[in-house]
C-alpha cells in the first residue's frame, strides 16, 4: 500500500499550478489509462487497485507502482467518481509528432473551454488529423478536463502552443477561417479544397470568433449555413468537426 507521506506527495497534483510547475500531467481512469498503456507512452507513477493491477500485469518499466484503495484514489483524483487507476507523466512524454495521417492542420485562436479543446482533439484523432497548432492565449491540453474529453486522442496527436500569427505568416499552405462572413462551405465554386500540399483550418474563440491579428492570414473565409436563422453561432467543436469532415471529403 502507498505511504501516507508518497500519497501527500502526489494528492497536490490535483491542483493545476503544481503539475505546470513540475511539468507534469495526471491521466486516469481505466479506458484512458489504458489507451495510455496501448501507446507505450513513459509513465512516471501509476497508483491503481488491486483489481487493476491483476489485470494488468505487464507494465511501462520505470514507473512507481503504488497500489491504492478507494479512499486514497479519491484524494489524488479531480474525477467526481475516482476509477481504479490514476497515472502521472512527463508533459515530454507526448512530445513526439505521430506517423501517417491527413496534410490538414488545425489552428486553434484562443479557445478556451477545455471542453471543446478536448472535443477538437478527439475529432482530429478521427479524422487522422496529427497537429493541431494553439495559440498561447489557447487552454492547456493537460488541463484535467481537456485529457479526459480526448478520449485518448491527446496520445496520437502533435499538440504545440506558438504565436500564431507569426505560424500562419510562415505558412506555405492555404490557410482557411472560419468566419460569420466567409463564403457558404456548399458552394459550388468555394475554395475549401485540400491538395497535395495541405491547408490550415482555423477555429477562433468561443465569443469572439478569430482575432484580427490571425484573420490578416487567412486566405480563404469559410462559414456553415445558417440554415435556421435563429442561432447565433456553432459550438467551437462541432463547427470544426463539420469543417473538417467538409474539406477532406473533398481532397483533390
Amino acid at each position: 500500500m502507498i505511504s501516507k507521506n508518497k500519497l501527500k506527495e502526489l494528492a497536490v497534483y490535483k491542483q493545476q499550478k503544481y503539475c505546470e510547475e513540475d511539468s507534469l500531467f495526471v491521466v486516469e481512469g481505466v479506458k484512458m489509462c489504458d489507451e495510455l498503456l496501448a501507446q507505450k507512452v513513459p509513465i512516471k507513477v501509476i497508483c491503481a487497485t488491486n483489481l487493476w493491477f491483476s489485470q494488468h500485469q505487464d507494465n511501462p518499466q520505470g514507473a512507481q507502482l503504488f497500489e491504492v484503495d478507494a479512499d486514497a484514489l479519491e484524494r489524488l483524483s479531480s474525477l467526481r467518481t475516482p476509477n481504479e487507476v490514476w497515472m502521472l507523466l512527463e508533459r515530454s512524454a507526448l512530445a513526439s509528432p505521430k506517423a501517417g495521417g491527413t496534410n490538414l492542420v488545425l489552428a486553434l485562436d484562443h479557445v478556451q473551454d477545455p471542453g471543446n479543446l478536448g472535443t477538437i482533439i478527439r475529432t482530429a484523432d478521427w479524422f487522422g488529423i496529427r497537429h493541431i497548432v494553439c495559440s498561447e492565449g489557447t487552454v492547456s491540453c493537460f488541463n484535467p478536463k481537456v485529457v479526459q474529453s480526448t478520449m485518448g486522442g491527446l496520445f496520437r496527436t502533435e499538440i504545440t502552443y506558438t504565436d500564431l500569427p507569426d505560424y500562419l505568416a510562415n505558412c506555405a499552405k492555404p490557410v482557411f477561417g472560419a468566419l460569420l462572413d466567409g463564403e457558404s462551405i456548399w458552394s459550388k465554386d468555394r475554395p475549401l479544397q485540400l491538395t497535395t500540399e495541405g491547408a490550415v483550418l482555423v477555429i477562433g474563440n468561443e465569443s469572439r470568433g478569430i482575432t484580427p491579428a490571425v484573420q490578416a492570414h487567412v486566405t480563404h473565409r469559410v462559414a456553415i449555413p445558417n440554415l435556421g436563422g435563429t442561432a447565433e453561432s456553432l459550438n467551437a467543436a462541432v463547427a470544426c468537426a463539420i469543417l473538417v469532415a467538409d474539406i477532406l471529403r473533398r481532397v483533390e
